[in-house]
């Protein structure tokens, strides 16, 4: 079998999943983060080397308020959850988005848990909160503009062109390897902002189940998929 170097995944359907059983949409993001926790252990134990998820976007703070308090609550306890299978796993934990627009003891809690499990290099596992790919990009181009116009891209910038290469080493995944495989659950069919820049060659799997009933069957599913995908990129030979 030919493991995805890199997954990522669009959790989707946890609201829709709790409603259908007469439940509120948070019970949905409650079993959910307990399913991502079951996911990236069983993702770890089969070797993929990097996985990065799309738990809230930048649209998502239009939903209802207790939703969205609802959610910032559960990203508080997942990521003190996150951090033990951190250290068991050796396992480096990145959020990926625009970490300024969350809540003030949430950014500190990123901080301390993005610090702590820097060194680990057995798995690298992205979470994207307040993330929306085309906001990612127009960062990355503030941040190489006024690089740019301090000085510090003479070299880089010095043939009038600005490469692909300089562009990515700016984005959040800077310096990790775009995914080979996506995998959005809940039955919807688009990337919705998501990896925007980095999903130019990605084979997408799209799957009914909602992200709560998605499980280890189904995950073998998408990289059995995944395989049987001729993955030529550009050779039309």
């Amino acid at each position: 079998m030919n493991l995805p170097n890199h997954i990522a995944i669009i959790l989707d359907g946890n609201g829709r999943w709790a409603k259908r059983r007469g439940m509120p949409r948070s019970y949905g993001h409650i079993v959910g983060t307990d399913t991502l926790e079951k996911m990236c252990n069983h993702i770890a134990d089969l070797g993929v080397r990097y996985l990065t998820v799309y738990a809230f976007s930048t649209e998502n703070w239009k939903r209802a308020e207790e939703e969205v308090r609802t959610l910032m609550n559960l990203f508080r306890k997942y990521l003190k959850r996150i951090e033990k299978s951190a250290h068991k796993r050796e396992m480096r934990v990145r959020i990926i988005g625009d970490k300024t627009g969350l809540p003030e003891d949430l950014q500190k809690r990123i901080a301390e848990l993005e610090k702590v499990t820097d060194g680990y290099s057995k798995m690298d596992f992205q979470i994207a909160l307040n993330y929306g790919g085309r906001d990612e990009i127009a960062r990355a181009m503030t941040r190489l503009a006024n690089d740019a116009k301090n000085g510090l891209l003479d070299e880089q910038l010095a043939e009038g062109k600005l490469q692909e290469s300089l562009l990515a080493s700016y984005l959040d995944t800077g310096g990790i390897p775009d995914p080979d495989l996506l995998i959005r659950t809940g039955g919807e069919q688009r990337i919705s902002n998501f990896l925007l820049w980095q999903m130019a060659y990605t084979e997408y799997y799209f799957t009914d189940l909602a992200w709560p009933d998605f499980d280890e069957e189904a995950l073998q599913k998408a990289i059995d998929y995944y395989n049987g995908r001729d993955r030529r990129f550009g050779d039309a030979k």
